[in-house]
């Protein structure tokens, strides 16, 4: 039977909000568009640390670009919710960048440059970030560690949770399931973005997507 993950993240949450608990997560982002709707989400029960650790982004401009819109959206959300009157507690929020480390992106790539968007070179990028976040998670001490990917109509939301919880058995760190496009909170996510007037690219991040993207581009207009 096909695993309903939203469900089992609103049973956790509920669980979570019965004992007045507030679990610290580490939350890997992979940019500020597609962690908004998961920030308006989860700070209302989670202590979360925004990691964002995405060694696959090419060019190094955009990558520095992502991060900065990143650290931005984190600073204006919460200037905005915690400003509020008569609203829910949301609980501060935290930003840590992991190393650019691109190199290590192309060697986990090589042989795989040619596979199409979607398939095992996409995999294995998940689990490189998903491995850098729960070494960290573990160093930290958090409760639980995540992923905003799956907000994506184009990532695979089962294979995300696989990884992340064979990743939670190794590093002993609680994996919390998700599917963050379910409850339209990809729809969420394109209007928070056009609230803040967030910069929000046309291709996933890496050099493979973006010549991809062109291609596709090309082909239409042609």
């Amino acid at each position: 039977m096909k695993r309903n993950y939203q469900k089992e993240l609103e049973q956790i949450i509920g669980k979570l909000d019965r004992q007045k608990q507030a679990p610290s997560l580490l939350l890997h982002s992979c940019c500020a568009p597609c962690s908004s709707y998961v920030l308006e989400y989860l700070a209302r029960y989670f202590r979360i640390t925004v990691f964002y650790y995405n060694p696959n982004i090419y060019p190094e401009e955009e990558y520095f670009k992502r991060v900065e819109e990143q650290k931005n959206f984190i600073h204006q959300f919460w200037k905005d919710v915690s400003g509020r009157e008569n609203q829910e507690n949301y609980y501060r929020i935290e930003f840590l960048e992991g190393k650019f480390e691109k190199d290590r992106f192309y060697r986990m790539a090589r042989g795989m440059e040619h596979l199409p968007e979607g398939g095992e070179r996409c995999f294995q990028c998940y689990e490189l970030r998903l491995r850098e976040a729960a070494e960290c998670a573990r160093e930290l001490g958090m409760d639980y560690f995540t992923t905003t990917l799956s907000i994506s109509p184009l990532k695979n939301a089962e294979k995300l949770n696989e990884i992340g919880e064979r990743l939670a058995e190794e590093y002993k760190v609680s994996y919390l399931v998700s599917d963050f496009k379910k409850r339209e909170g990809y729809k969420r996510s394109v209007e928070l973005s056009r609230e803040y007037q967030m910069y929000r690219q046309d291709y996933c991040g890496c050099v493979f997507s973006m010549e991809e993207r062109q291609r596709v581009r090309k082909s239409g207009e042609t």
